[in-house]
């Protein structure tokens, strides 16, 4: 039981350090995040330090492009008409 406090108290204490912390940065940040909110971030997600990546197949990938492709011809397109 006391060793069971003692684990709660260290989260409680964590979680008042990540308060204070926050309450120290007043306003919107811009960009990525402070590493220490990162590495709790990640502490809870991955035990493993290792990341997941996303792989995708080759017909995925083309029909990406192609998308990619046809929505800058519509830009340039309408730059085009933009201009004239």
């Amino acid at each position: 039981m006391i060793a069971e406090l003692r684990a709660e108290r260290e989260v409680i204490d964590e979680a008042l350090i990540t308060l204070e912390r926050l309450a120290r940065d007043r306003g919107k940040r811009r960009g990525r995040p402070p590493t220490w909110m990162s590495a709790m971030r990640g502490a809870a997600g991955q035990e493993d330090g290792q990341t997941r990546s996303r792989t995708l197949s080759p017909e995925t990938r083309k029909r990406m492009a192609e998308a990619q492709r046809r929505r800058w011809a519509a830009y340039r397109k309408e730059q085009a008409a933009a201009e004239s």
